[in-house]
């Protein structure tokens, strides 16, 4: 085992509803199976504001975090596929029992038992944690998000297997959106990217959508319709009242897909008789997924839009996170 430290840095909520506590944590020896992982950039998401209130059942004290890159600082007995010095992610999905159901199905994010980094254990709001294989001559600043919003919007638009050249619009410019918006078009379709502001239309065509409605002046689904409707719709933005008209805007078959966790949408049933439409939603990725999603970046040159925070001012990335002010993703570095 090499030599650790034996206090590392967090930030920590410390009960429901508090604000961070930043503080000295006990490092405590990975266990049989496990790896510790020195965190190098961990991203900020709203899901850690669930954390915050409880809502995922996840009790406190909690280390929030689950964009996590860094690499290996020890790996527990009976570990041989990783080694110290590793570069390696901690996405969403942190485990799984393998004798579910939906663990035989492959269905691994599903699992009945699945351990979730920053919810069932702590998180990567801090210096040290993990296990996703990631190539070390990518900024881990910038592909950190990946192993969330990322996955989360490239693992659900192409395991919906919809036809190259079809129609797929991207509701939403933000943190999910914008990488939305990049995969869907380097995958090969005709994207059109929906919002709000005449000010966007240029950064829309700039991430690759070939077209763009201007939520605010025109009906997209109306707009969506004289196009020969979407095959695939993808709300990234948490409008509850945006999305549900969207289903008129899409064509035989289509898919509305929903990605931004917003409560109740209601949708218009006629909509999905008529058209023989569906309304679904997705969950993240598992390990294989994740370093599949790496690739794709990589290969495709696809920006993920950060701006970066000390782990001293987590606060500050955090609020700004939740203010929607954030280009597009905050990134807490490590110092």
């Amino acid at each position: 085992m090499p030599s650790l430290p034996k206090t590392y840095k967090a930030a920590v909520f410390e009960k429901a509803d508090q604000p961070f506590t930043i503080k000295d944590i006990e490092l405590k020896e990975p266990s049989e199976g496990q790896v510790l992982v020195k965190v190098l950039a961990c991203g900020v998401c709203h899901s850690d504001a669930v954390v915050q209130s409880g809502g995922f059942g996840n009790g406190f004290p909690i280390i929030p975090g689950h964009e996590i890159i860094g690499n290996v600082a020890a790996v527990g007995p009976g570990v041989t596929k990783w080694k110290e010095g590793d570069r390696v992610g901690g996405p969403w999905h942190g485990g799984h029992d393998s004798i579910c159901k939906q663990c035989q199905r492959g269905q691994f994010q599903m699992c009945k038992q699945e351990a979730i980094n920053g919810v069932t254990r702590d998180g990567g709001y801090a210096e040290s944690e993990a296990v996703v294989k990631v190539p070390t001559d990518i900024d881990p600043v910038e592909y950190a998000p990946i192993l969330c919003a990322g996955i989360t919007v490239f693992n659900s638009i192409r395991k919906l297997q919809i036809t190259p050249g079809e129609t797929v619009a991207i509701q939403g410019l933000g943190g999910l959106g914008h990488l939305a918006v990049q995969y869907a078009a380097k995958m090969g379709y005709r994207v059109v990217a929906l919002s709000s502001g005449d000010k966007k239309r240029d950064f829309a065509h700039k991430l690759g959508a070939h077209d763009y409605i201007d939520a605010s002046k025109e009906d997209p689904s109306k707009k969506l319709t004289e196009m020969g409707g979407a095959a695939l719709i993808v709300c990234t933005a948490p409008n509850p009242k945006a999305i549900s008209p969207l289903t008129a805007g899409l064509a035989a078959g289509g898919h509305l897909l929903v990605l931004a966790p917003c409560g109740n949408v209601e949708v218009n049933s006629i909509d999905l008789i008529t058209k023989a439409a569906s309304v679904s939603g997705f969950p993240s990725g598992h390990a294989l997924d994740c370093e599949e999603a790496i690739d794709f970046t990589k290969l495709h040159d696809i920006k993920c839009m950060v701006e970066k925070f000390p782990l001293k001012d987590v606060q500050k990335a955090y609020d700004h996170m939740l203010s929607g002010d954030v280009r597009f993703r905050s990134v807490l570095v490590m110092e």
